[in-house]
């Protein structure tokens, strides 16, 4: 059997990051089918040659006599959590049991601890109606075997849309005696510069203030240079984000979330990041934001050419009983379970 040659892929070739995308599309496809999340060509083409200050990202892909047969991917936090490695691997099925994907593994661990990196991150997914450890998994299990443990357990959902406009009344009007005092502040695109310092600091909170079970994160950096990069990545890959915030009685943002479109998946939203700060909760605010962003991007696709959105997918940790009965009262459904994964070298 011949021995897997692993390269870093040069990002401003066209035809090797196409193919390279291919290998990342066709592993994914085949575990995941319709629920796959990967990122699409034009968007990691993005993030891959961004060169953004938050972030590192290189691609890696493994051959065997000239046939690529492996991806891996690695992106290294830059402004805080420098310990710290996320990585990514996976093989397509028909080139599976044959060591591969332990060989890019092992090559990935070698390059980040070369960056001084001792704390490596990953994620898998698996059907929801599998147990929630993931005995059995694939994926759970090739992990494991190369050391990493299930720090966290996240539940992949997904809503379909719309959502009725008379679910939407009733529950804003359900929240709306609960947070009296505050307003709600929508937009979409880029963050208001008068709000800009405000949801850097809000938004890297996300990190510390979610649920994280065992994984070891420590606290992100609030940098509001950064926040403008990400969103010129947004328009870079063609994604759209509509946000909100609640604004307290003294006119500070002390909750948001975040619902984001992409031109290259139609009929698709994604809810990022939702969270109310810890002085300010009880008072229903993560329901009122989320029915506001679901309704804008209702509304928005009630005109756009591309079409309305028929699905919004979310992840929360399954710990995280708040946001859970939020989104349940929506009318998200359980699709995969998510383990966050962690290694320490």
């Amino acid at each position: 059997m011949s021995t897997v040659q692993i390269t870093r892929v040069d990002v401003h070739d066209d035809a090797a990051l196409a193919a390279w995308h291919d290998l990342v599309d066709r592993s994914e496809r085949h575990d995941h089918g319709d629920l796959m999340t990967i990122w699409t060509l034009p968007e990691l083409t993005a993030e891959l040659r961004s060169g953004r200050r938050q972030v590192a990202s290189a691609a890696y892909v493994g051959t065997v006599d000239g046939a690529p047969v492996v991806w891996g991917m690695t992106m290294l936090p830059q402004l805080d959590n420098l310990g710290t490695a996320d990585l990514g691997v996976a093989v397509p099925p028909e080139h599976r049991r044959r060591g591969h994907g332990s060989a890019m593994l092992r090559h990935l661990e070698a390059e980040v601890s070369g960056a001084g990196r001792s704390v490596l991150t990953a994620e898998v997914m698996w059907p929801v109606a599998a147990s929630r450890d993931g005995v059995g998994q694939a994926g759970v299990e090739f992990a494991r075997r190369q050391g990493f443990t299930v720090g966290n357990v996240e539940v992949k959902r997904v809503l379909r849309c719309p959502v009725a406009t008379q679910r939407l009344d009733e529950l804003a009007a359900s929240a709306a005696p609960h947070h009296a005092g505050y307003t709600l502040r929508s937009w979409t695109g880029p963050v208001p510069e008068d709000l800009l310092e405000s949801w850097a600091v809000l938004t890297s909170s996300l990190t510390s203030e979610a649920p994280s079970g065992d994984l070891h994160v420590e606290p992100e950096a609030a940098d509001v240079e950064a926040v403008r990069e990400n969103e010129q990545l947004l328009v870079a890959q063609g994604r759209t984000a509509y946000r909100c915030v609640a604004m307290a009685p003294d006119d500070t943002p002390v909750a948001y979330t975040e619902l984001v479109t992409t031109v290259h998946e139609p009929g698709r939203a994604y809810q990022w990041g939702t969270l109310v700060h810890g002085d300010h909760r009880g008072h229903r605010l993560g329901l009122a934001l989320k029915v506001a962003t679901q309704r804008a991007v209702q509304e928005a696709g009630a005109v756009d050419p591309a079409g309305p959105v028929d699905h919004v997918l979310t992840w929360n940790a399954d710990s995280n009983a708040h946001m859970v009965a939020v989104n349940e009262a929506l009318g998200f459904e359980p699709v995969e379970w998510c383990g966050m994964l962690q290694k320490r070298l």
